[in-house]
């Protein structure tokens, strides 16, 4: 027998079944009983219904059954994660769990998309129950924040490889796309930048970093927050939208692409957005690395959007219902290709390479 999802035991009783049985009783009772209904009503279920019955059916069987609400989209996205490329052998399971998700949910917040429901394929060396429990802590507490459900996956023998898939649902023809960026538009990102890149670089012993300061940055490189409240608010907003996975500039260049326009940086503003350069420990950190990770660090998981000039007060309080920080850095030019420019106005040289995934 299938088990159904946990979140069809919270579908409220229908009041119209209700009085149809009551009806159907007294007219066994021999109770004249006379009918106004004509045909099927015109009205949806209420929002009660569609929640309860989101994941129709869970895990349990040969594949999960999803009933999005009429008049959306579905979005679906998938992300992996490696051993040794994504992630360091002694990274703590609890803060994997989270990150293998929140990755995944940030494609959805770049799409404006509501989180439904994911699925987890899982290859791991061997069984370890303790690591496993506390990956699956990391992993559901953040579900369970977004109201996001595991419905299926598989697991299997080999080099510990994390694949998630993930699904959600946004109103039909309001998913945030990298295609609708348009000359004059403001470009935006949320919360700061270069903070997982610059715990990175002193994970891997190419600088040192005070105790205090690699702390704080390597909570954005294993655990960051994806926003996804700010993406929904961005809806009908934001003229083109992506996270930040990969670093800035490339990022950036796909919505270019996608868009056929250019970009002006100001290099004096997203130098601001590292946070680990507000400690008094920090004064002294080169621009150059400073450029190198807030332009090209990834792994920040923050949006990068555009928004025509007249929304900015549409964007801030966009931005202020989700509880998330926004700063404009630039303007959408015609010209293609990406610009940056120092704070003298001079243009800086673009020699920082984003990531990549088969170098």
């Amino acid at each position: 027998m299938p088990q159904l999802a946990s979140r069809m035991g919270r579908a409220k009783p229908s009041a119209i079944m209700a009085v149809a049985e009551k009806a159907k009783a007294l007219k066994a009772a021999g109770r004249d009983i006379i009918s106004f209904s004509i045909g099927v009503p015109n009205f949806l279920p209420g929002e009660h219904v569609y929640a309860a019955a989101r994941a129709a059916l869970g895990i349990g069987d040969d594949c999960a059954l999803l009933a999005p609400r009429p008049d959306t989209q579905l979005a679906i996205s998938s992300d992996m994660l490696v051993e040794g490329r994504h992630f360091f052998a002694d990274v703590d399971p609890a803060a994997l769990g989270h990150k293998a998700l929140a990755v995944n949910l940030s494609d959805l917040a770049a799409c404006g998309a509501k989180p439904l429901a994911f699925t987890l394929a899982l290859a791991l060396p061997k069984v370890d129950e303790p690591w496993l429990a506390e990956f699956s802590r990391g992993l559901f507490a953040l579900a369970d924040l977004h109201d996001c459900e595991l419905v299926g996956g598989d697991t299997t023998q080999g080099p510990l490889n994390i694949c998630i898939t993930v699904f959600g649902e946004v109103p039909t023809g309001q998913a945030l796309l990298r295609s609708g960026a348009q000359v004059g538009d403001d470009i935006w990102v949320s919360g700061t930048l270069g903070d997982a890149r610059i715990a990175l670089d002193a994970l891997l012993r190419q600088h040192a970093l005070p105790p205090v300061v690699l702390a704080q940055a390597r909570q954005r490189l294993e655990q960051p927050t994806p926003r996804v409240a700010l993406g929904i608010a961005l809806r009908g907003i934001a003229s083109s939208c992506l996270d930040l996975s990969d670093g800035l500039l490339g990022d950036l260049n796909h919505i270019l692409e996608a868009s056929q326009v250019g970009a002006c940086i100001d290099a004096n503003i997203t130098r601001s957005l590292l946070q680990a350069r507000r400690h008094p420990m920090m004064a002294a950190l080169a621009m150059s690395r400073i450029d190198a990770c807030t332009l090209a660090g990834g792994d920040d998981y923050e949006l990068c959007f555009t928004a025509p000039s007249s929304a900015q007060t549409a964007v801030r309080e966009a931005a202020a219902q989700a509880g998330v920080a926004v700063t404009c850095i630039g303007r959408i030019e015609a010209e293609r290709g990406i610009r940056v420019l120092a704070p003298g106005g001079q243009q800086l040289p673009l020699r920082f390479a984003s990531f990549d995934h088969f170098a």
